[in-house]
């Protein structure tokens, strides 16, 4: 069986905060499974990030929501077509006030940038050129 992931779920404190934030970043949305309290970002064909109320999302959960700015459960990674596109998104991430994770890394075939959104989730922003992995 193929798999894919179709759906990421997240807990944000704002809604319509975290759309907006997501939106200038040129992210779309479905809206057929967006209302008051939910949100359902395209990031390509076959996923989505659904970010959902604090309130809504408990629902899902069947632990208490940790709180993304102290403690660290996943950093959600996605590609970019060219490098510049990896700053476009990053740069535009931070002046939406998102804050840096950790400083870029360009291993030359690899550029990634990370930020941490409004609500403290971790995402990379990563452009490859596997052409340019050097075989061992």
């Amino acid at each position: 069986m193929a798999r894919n992931l179709g759906c990421f779920n997240l807990p944000v404190v704002d809604v319509a905060r975290a759309r907006a934030f997501f939106g200038r970043l040129g992210f779309s949305f479905d809206a057929v499974f967006c209302d008051q309290n939910t949100a359902c970002m395209r990031v390509n064909r076959q996923t989505m990030v659904v970010l959902h109320a604090r309130s809504r999302f408990a629902g899902y959960a069947a632990t208490p929501i940790c709180d993304p700015g102290q403690a660290r459960e996943t950093v959600v990674a996605f590609s970019a077509s060219t490098r510049q596109d990896v700053d476009v998104c990053v740069d535009g991430a931070l002046a939406g006030g998102a804050t840096v994770l950790r400083e870029p890394e360009d291993l030359g075939f690899m550029y990634s940038r990370s930020f941490c959104d409004l609500d403290g989730h971790a995402w990379e922003v990563v452009w490859m050129d596997g052409s340019r992995i050097s075989a061992g």
